[in-house]
């Protein structure tokens, strides 16, 4: 794994640039059919079209360095040297980024160490793009991963990256950093970020990706939860955990990345209670989890139940039954239907859950808050929303906002509330059904663009108020108006209307003009 040597970091990082070895370059690199494939984890559609390259001599230094570190294959010192001037092939392996091969002693092949690609993001303030450092994935090495493996940038990191409210603050804690991506994203509006981890593999890693990237203001502690800040306090948590819910068998395998080494849902669960304990009064945490539905109770309340004493959102993305579940975790180590520990492990997995009656797991988005010194919780959400899989960048703004309109909320009356004038978001479409030849619709619903992606099937009157929203008027002059159009009581309409505008404002239809 990568050292640490700041000389030979900073000339890796003037040969990435000169190399332009961005996203969007490697992307160029091979055609859209074989970027599939590879999202796909099949790499020999690209690794055909990158060798037609090398065979020719038209292969660029980006192209060599993903062929070595994208998708894991062997090159020449030779190469290496010309894609990595400053730094070379000997001051690669040096670094711990690759190796000469023995098995080819009258060579000069060179076999990666690690993987190292770009990754691109965009967030609050602005676009930016970074090199990440991880183990060499299952592509790469063709056998299921080791137990000390280090991921790099996955579906998950982006997920959570995306929902960090990136409104600048003083202390961050990272719980869990992995390769250190949420302790990066942190560092962009947190003036200290502290990145814990169990695995001290990992913390190396992170402290690697900081330093090639200039970000000096991480301090990286070694530890389980949140043991190494015992007593410390923070204005944001953010975490990735190790929640995956594996059986606790010796013959199963657990990954440090995933596998938290507690039985069932557990982790999340002691993760939240450490939240409580470490959040500023108005600091608040950001972290995905999984939580267990145990016989046809609802998973939700258990969460409920472990968050008492915070403000709380939770949003249930996706819902595996047992079977499913087992499937995604077996294959995501590495193994596959077919190999001999497969179904071995398969039942295990599934004499576990129905040893503890789990019939399905929930998997999720928690943004929990401590509230203001000696005040009470006011937010408690807990709710399932469909969602596209896509993380688009300013979602973690839609959260912030959404904390805000529920805290101007809970200050305001009915009767203040009728007083406001409001807009529709700018993302919010109508969509109407109705049958061949008639004009009333039977179904309207507003789709949100942005945000979570919302669907809200509504009625013609809540509609009416939502199309009405340009500023001009407040909400109890448009609801009144709408009263007399539909000839239905004044004070009745209202009082049906108002609380669904406080939903409206909440998950971002609505907004203040």
């Amino acid at each position: 794994m990568p050292t640490l040597d700041a000389d030979l970091i900073a000339a890796l990082r003037a040969d990435l640039a000169a190399a332009d070895f961005t996203v969007d370059t490697v992307r160029g690199l091979w055609s859209e059919s074989a970027g599939g494939a590879l999202t796909r984890s099949r790499r020999v559609p690209a690794q055909r079209e990158l060798a037609a390259q090398r065979e020719t001599g038209e292969l660029p230094p980006a192209g060599t360095l993903a062929w070595l570190f994208v998708l894991g294959l062997p090159t020449t010192g030779t190469e290496l040297d010309a894609a990595l001037p400053e730094l070379a092939a000997d001051g690669a392996a040096a670094l711990g980024l690759v190796e000469l091969d023995d098995s080819h002693p009258a060579s000069d092949v060179i076999t990666p160490l690690v993987d190292l690609r770009p990754y691109a993001f965009a967030d609050a303030r602005g676009a930016a793009e970074w090199w990440i450092a991880s183990d060499l994935g299952e592509l790469a090495l063709g056998h299921a991963l080791g137990a000390d493996h280090v991921l790099g940038v996955g579906g998950a990191s982006t997920t959570l990256s995306s929902l960090i409210i990136g409104r600048s603050v003083d202390r961050v804690l990272d719980l869990g950093a992995g390769c250190g991506i949420q302790a990066l994203h942190a560092a962009r509006h947190a003036r200290h970020v502290i990145a814990t981890d169990i695995s001290a593999r990992a913390l190396e890693y992170a402290a690697f990706n900081a330093r090639l990237n200039g970000i000096e203001h991480i301090e990286f502690r070694l530890g389980s939860l949140f043991e190494p800040v015992a007593g410390e306090l923070f204005d944001q948590i953010v975490s990735n955990p190790p929640f995956v819910i594996t059986p606790r068998i010796a013959d199963v395998p657990e990954y440090e990345y995933r596998d938290g080494g507690f039985r069932g849902d557990e982790l999340v669960q002691r993760v939240i209670a450490g939240v409580r304990d470490h959040l500023v009064p108005g600091g608040v945490a950001q972290l995905l989890g999984n939580w267990e539905y145990h016989e046809g109770a609802d998973g939700l309340d258990r969460v409920r139940g472990w968050a008492a004493g915070l403000d709380a959102w939770v949003v249930e993305r996706e819902l595996q039954d047992a079977p499913r579940y087992a499937e995604t975790w077996i294959r995501d180590g590495g193994t596959r239907a077919g190999d001999p520990e497969y179904d071995r492990w398969y039942a295990e997995w599934l004499d576990d859950f129905t040893a503890r009656g789990v019939e399905y797991v929930g998997f999720g988005y928690l943004t929990l808050r401590a509230p203001a010194a000696g005040a009470a919780p006011t937010l408690a959400r807990f709710e399932q929303v469909e969602t596209s899989g896509t993380n688009p960048a300013g979602i973690g703004e839609h959260v912030a906002q959404a904390l805000t309109a529920h805290d101007a909320m809970s200050r305001l009356t009915d009767a203040a509330l009728a007083e406001l004038r409001l807009k529709a978001a700018g993302d919010v479409t109508e969509e109407r059904h109705s049958w061949p030849g008639d004009e009333a619709p039977i179904v309207i619903t507003l789709h949100q663009g942005a945000g979570f992606g919302r669907a809200l099937q509504v009625d013609p009157a809540l509609s009416g108020l939502v199309g009405a929203c340009d500023g001009e008027l407040t909400v109890g002059q448009i609801a009144d108006a709408i009263a007399a159009l539909f000839e239905v009581d004044e004070c009745e309409l209202r009082a049906d209307l108002l609380p669904r505008v406080r939903e409206l404002l909440f998950t971002g239809f609505l907004e203040l003009a």
